[in-house]
């Protein structure tokens, strides 16, 4: 495991978010790396002081007074609420509390799970390009990489030719991201090699692409037809936009 693939991954370690055999890669990576260690304790460090922060704050007195004098007095006519209806009002603005911090609570988990996939996801693709192996089933055939992968994941890989379109198939390979056994597709163009992860989706439904760039990678992630793609090159966002644009018209036409 090199360096920037421990760095990815520090902070699911931290969280315990990693699955054994990976955290096991990590904290032995760690051990015998003063750099990677150094950053480890570091965020050790910073997250231990965030838990034990203090982060009430009261407001000013001239504040206070300044609201005080915004807010109209109540009518002497005005009844005092029953104690029911003060408690209707607690239960109420409880529920809302509740319902807001669960919802910030989701946002930030998935934000956290989408980094951990991500990380998972570039250090596969360097791993592939460094290390190997680019391919377990080396062809160009598309007959010979789609059945492979029977019985190795949990969802076939669609496998399209797109040779007429500038990127060449070498082949498939299984590989892991977020834990879990994938299909690795692999092609190119040019000098440029292409990653596309392929797993089941939560739902059935069309997910618009989103590309953005991660550690240096250019990435394009989106769902079809029950199906994950995440796809992974050093080459430009525009043209891994273009390999995504090729593929879907491939699938959907069955090529």
């Amino acid at each position: 495991m090199t360096c920037d693939e421990a760095n990815a991954l520090l902070h699911a370690l931290i969280d315990g978010e990693l699955d054994a055999g990976r955290a096991r890669e990590v904290e032995a990576h760690v051990a015998g790396c003063q750099r990677c260690a150094a950053e480890l304790r570091q965020f050790r460090e910073m997250r231990q002081a965030m838990l034990g922060a203090n982060l009430r704050f009261a407001a000013p007195a001239a504040l206070r007074q300044r609201i005080d004098a915004l807010v109209p007095a109540p009518s002497v006519r005005a009844t005092a609420p029953s104690r029911r209806l003060l408690l209707k009002g607690f239960a109420f603005g409880t529920a809302l509390s509740a319902i807001a911090v669960t919802g910030v609570v989701f946002m930030v988990t998935r934000s956290d799970r989408d980094q951990q996939m991500l990380g998972d996801v570039v250090a596969a693709h360097r791993h592939s390009l460094q290390a190997g192996p680019l391919t377990d089933v080396p062809s160009e055939d598309r007959n010979t990489v789609r059945p492979w992968f029977s019985g190795k994941v949990a969802a076939a890989p669609p496998v399209i030719d797109l040779t007429a379109q500038g990127f060449t198939l070498l082949g498939g390979r299984l590989d892991t991201i977020d834990g879990k056994p994938v299909a690795a597709i692999v092609y190119r163009r040019g000098v440029h090699v292409i990653n596309l992860f392929v797993a089941a989706a939560a739902s059935a439904g069309h997910t618009a692409a989103r590309g953005e760039t991660v550690q240096g990678f250019s990435t394009q992630r989106w769902s079809d037809q029950g199906l994950r793609f995440i796809a992974i090159s050093d080459m430009s966002t525009d043209e891994l936009r273009d390999f995504h644009v090729k593929f879907e018209t491939g699938l959907r036409a069955g090529a």
